[in-house]
């Protein structure tokens, strides 16, 4: 399917690699010219490398943390007008409630909440004036259903959540849209993270972890950044103009829920 969104450039947020590498690369395959971001510059620029490899497309890599208020203007700056925005930044650590105080949840608001608000805030007004453009925003399907240990991005991607609610409606009538992604887990760097903290706690092996969590999945498997990435790119595309305001689970069936 033609997209339509060739020669449109997009701003992907923590796309050195992952679920945003795998957005980056299926916009890269529409056509779509690129803005890219990471914290660390080799890993940046071996993603922009392959994507302007594989699809010749304009690449900018900007290594900054994203999740900083000079880190973002960097960003910003280099990025410019542009007609899609990504966010995207890593989750925080999991815990339990009895762990965490109000520098933890700040932290948590700062990196999950409040960076995509502030980059909706500074690229929004010049996507309205030329009307049309798409933000897609990663979050979890934490969002849906809540997982205990990782009340910190229950938190902050619920907040989140809500401010879209109301904004997306705002501007769709200037020809934007805004929606989530919810992802489950996803054979990522986050998802070895997480495994990795089952090992710690439960002296099992990481095989047996992956395992065990990917038994609980009604799809039996991890998601891959690939199909995660193409989802993304549709979103952003001219076929889903209609789509305002929506919360979509890539989960492999694993939220149990109706609605």
């Amino acid at each position: 399917m033609d997209l339509g969104i060739r020669g449109k450039r997009a701003l992907v947020c923590a796309s050195s690699k992952g679920l945003g590498f795998g957005c980056a690369s299926a916009l890269a395959g529409a056509g779509v010219d690129l803005v890219i971001n990471g914290r660390g510059g080799d890993a940046l620029d071996a993603a922009a490398k392959a994507l302007r490899d594989a699809h010749g497309v304009s690449v900018t890599a900007i290594a900054a943390d994203i999740t900083s208020e000079s880190g973002r203007a960097q960003v910003l700056e280099a990025a410019g007008d542009v007609d899609i925005l990504v966010t995207n930044a890593g989750g925080p650590p999991p815990g339990m409630w009895s762990d965490w105080d109000r520098d933890d949840f700040i932290k948590a608001l700062d990196a999950n909440m409040l960076t995509p608000i502030a980059l909706m805030k500074a690229l929004l007004p010049a996507m309205i004036d030329r009307g049309w453009g798409r933000v897609v925003n990663i979050t979890s399907q934490s969002v849906k259903a809540p997982i205990a240990v990782l009340g910190l991005s229950n938190s902050a991607r619920a907040g989140l959540t809500g401010y879209v609610a109301g904004t997306a409606r705002q501007v769709a009538g200037s020809g934007v849209t805004i929606n989530n992604l919810l992802p489950g887990i996803h054979a990522t760097d986050r998802a070895d993270a997480l495994d990795g903290a089952v090992v710690a706690a439960r002296g099992i092996t990481l095989d047996q972890a992956r395992t065990e969590r990917a038994s609980t999945i009604p799809a039996r498997r991890y998601g891959q950044p690939g199909e995660f990435g193409a989802t993304c790119a549709f979103l952003c595309s001219q076929h889903a103009g209609f789509i305002v305001g929506q919360n979509i689970l890539l989960d492999g069936g694993a939220t149990n829920m109706t609605l």
